[in-house]
Order: C-alpha cells, then structure tokens, then sequence
C-alpha cells in the first residue's frame, strides 16, 4: 500500500523559511518521479516543484523559483521542500505526490496517481 505523509507545516512570518519533508513508503520511491503541490482555499491544486526519478532535474513553478528547492534523499524515501522568503501568497495546504516510475519531472496532477493528506502551510503578512 502507498503511503505519502507530510510534515513540517506551520504558522511562519513573511520572510522566513520553512522546511517540509513527505516520508514515502509502499513502493521503491527512489525509482519514482515525485512532486510538491499546494491548494489554496477557493482555488485549484497548483503545481510547486517537481524531481525526476532519479534527482539529476528538477522544475519549478515560476512562483517559487529561486525561493523553494525540491530535494530527495539517496535512500528514495523522504522527499523535501526547502522553502525560503515566505510571502503570504504561499499560504495553503501542501501535498506531496508520486509520480510515473522512471518518469521526468512532471507539471500536472494528471501525471501523479498517489497523494499525502497535505500539511498546511501560512504565511503571516
């Protein structure tokens, strides 16, 4: 059985820095491509950060580039989000994902088939 759990999640101020970490199990994660997704209340689930299979490439949204960094460890089993100068607009629940296996690093919800609960990120002004 996939598992995806979350954690890291809290009340940060504007300019501060967060770290979230997805422990992964079920599967040989290492061998699969992984994401981070965020929703909003009242919006869509958007697109945050994306690793290939094997770790060598990486994709951000253009929101976060430059601010958020998507890492895996070399065991395949805790996937990571460094997330730095936090602004209110990041404020939502984060979601980790599994993607296709061997797979590139991937944009859409589509191309994910297993989900964490999320862990509520928010950002003070």
């Amino acid at each position: 059985q996939v598992q995806l759990v979350e954690s890291g999640g809290g009340l940060v101020q504007g300019g501060g820095s967060l770290r979230l970490s997805c422990a992964a199990s079920g599967r040989t994660f290492s061998d699969y491509a992984m994401g981070w997704f965020r929703q909003a209340p009242g919006k869509e689930r958007e697109f945050v950060a994306a690793i290939n299979w094997s770790g060598s490439t990486t994709r951000y949204a253009e929101s976060v580039k430059g601010r958020f960094t998507i890492s895996r460890d070399s065991a395949g089993k805790t996937l990571f989000l460094q997330m730095t100068s936090l602004k209110p607009d990041d404020t939502a629940v984060y979601y980790c994902a599994s993607g296709p296996r061997f797979g590139t690093a991937r944009t859409e919800t589509t191309d994910f088939d297993s989900w964490g609960q999320g862990t509520q990120v928010t950002v003070s002004s």
